[in-house]
């Protein structure tokens, strides 16, 4: 949907290239990890997101003869616009599977390439991936609450700008069934549903009228909204009215829909009536201010709740808003590279690398993955980041490798998948993941080591910068 340019970065990729450029290091090659090091709310997992997106983005990056023009006037020097003028990413990328289950502190994501175009690609591949992983994350929280439920994407009118277009798309990934944003619909493939507004029933004289004239237009898929002006006492007793006369039609009514008060008693109310009429096969959808833990309560006081539809709190990430994933260079010009920080968390790790994760003898995720350099086949022994004291043996158990190369040389190294396939991906890793894991209060921490010959290489580089 987006048109995007190389442009889509930060001032300071493009002074730090044009040093590199200057400086004749542009085909200087260097490995940087994308990870991040602490889980969205307060969980147990996050789902890795929007892969597919970056691939097809930065497989097409390019400076127009517009971008050029623009950074000429920002007086950046005429020799470096003359190289940008054929920039393309000729890269390799090693990835998790979008969909996925990922972990702070562990690689999720490396990109190596020349210097330039491996810091060029840095904004647009965070931007991308933060933003995604966090809805998806949000997304599998909501539907590990709602259980077999269907749940709606309500959100693109409360998303910020744009992103409402990604968010519909990683909801899709996180377990949601459907999204009202007809262009992601559109270009993703994902199922649009929709009902109405109070607006629609206000523009009537009167409530009954309003649900007739819907229905006579929308006969196969209609649902009521039934709370703008008193739900039990009008709304829904129209409802019922409306679908007597779908019935002689030859039609039912799909569904009504509550937006407003106290949903579990409305609901279950909703539900006496409508099956006092008959209407058992009329669903009861919900929205206004849902969350995971809103659907969790509504499902622990057995509300007769089919449809969760959800907005504000799916789109924008509530409460944490950004997922806090970095780019950290990791290898270049033939050498293993390390920051170092007085905030040990933050000292990064070398070389190029692979991250193997644990398994059970059912196949089912052991709880600990394993950073290793990306030549290690195996590991017996995983030591903890900070405190190398701490450690777990691994020897006999098996283990599946999680980076893939996605892109080799700037084309992608497989076939793109669709969000389908990538969703049921996501739905299979999961059901892999213990339930300790998922618990809302207090989930169990998901280990994740080094192997010896990392520790090893990690801790030499520290001593040669002290």
């Amino acid at each position: 949907m987006f048109n995007y340019t190389a442009t889509y970065t930060d001032q300071y990729q493009l002074t730090m290239a044009q040093a590199y450029f200057l400086n004749g290091q542009k085909e200087n090659i260097a490995v940087f990890d994308y990870f991040f090091r602490k889980l969205p709310f307060e969980g147990g997992y996050a789902v890795f997101a929007g892969l597919e997106d970056l691939l097809n983005i930065i497989g097409d990056l390019e400076f127009t003869k517009d971008d050029l023009e623009f950074l000429r006037s920002k007086g950046f020097h005429h020799d470096f616009i003359e190289y940008l003028e054929n920039f393309r990413f000729r890269g390799d990328i090693y990835s998790s599977f979008e969909g996925d289950l990922v972990f702070p502190a562990r690689p999720v994501l490396q990109v190596e390439a020349n210097i330039i175009e491996a810091q060029i690609v840095e904004t647009i591949l965070l931007n991308m991936l933060n933003f995604q992983s966090l809805i998806a994350t949000k997304a599998s929280r909501m539907r590990y609450a709602a259980g077999e439920n269907a749940l709606i994407d309500f959100g693109l009118r409360r998303a910020q700008g744009p992103g409402g277009y990604y968010a519909s798309r990683a909801a899709f990934i996180g377990g949601f069934n459907a999204t009202s944003n007809i262009v992601a619909g559109r270009d993703y493939g994902i199922p649009v549903s929709g009902t109405m507004a109070h607006s629609y029933i206000q523009s009537f004289d009167d409530e009954l009228a309003a649900f007739n004239h819907f229905a006579d237009v929308n006969p196969i898929d209609c649902v009521l909204l039934v709370d703008t002006y008193d739900t039990l006492n009008s709304g829904v007793p129209n409802a019922v009215i409306t679908a007597k006369r779908m019935e002689e039609k030859g039609h039912r009514l799909q569904g009504i829909r509550l937006d407003s008060g106290d949903l579990a008693y409305l609901s279950k109310k909703s539900r006496e009536i409508l099956d006092k009429a008959g209407l058992n096969y009329v669903k009861i959808a919900v929205s206004n201010q849902l969350d995971e833990y809103i659907i969790k309560s509504l499902k622990g006081q057995e509300a007769p709740i089919d449809v969760f539809g959800v907005g504000t709190n799916l789109v924008i990430g509530h409460p944490d808003a950004a997922l806090d994933g970095v780019y950290k260079m990791s290898f270049s010009d033939g050498k293993p590279r390390i920051k170092i920080s007085e905030n040990v968390t933050k000292i990064t790790l070398p070389h190029r690398k692979q991250v193997l994760r644990v398994l059970e003898n059912g196949g089912t995720f052991a709880g600990a993955d394993v950073i290793t350099l990306r030549n290690e086949d195996d590991a017996e022994m995983m030591y903890h980041p900070l405190f190398p004291h701490k450690t777990l043996a691994v020897a006999n158990k098996k283990k599946e490798a999680l980076l893939h190369k996605v892109m080799e040389g700037g084309k992608r190294s497989s076939e793109p998948l669709n969000l389908t396939q990538i969703a049921q991906y996501s739905r299979e890793r999961l059901n892999l993941l213990p339930d300790e894991y998922k618990r809302f209060d207090n989930p169990h921490a998901y280990k994740v080591g080094l192997s010896e010959k990392l520790l090893k290489e990690r801790n030499k580089l520290i001593e040669d910068h002290k």
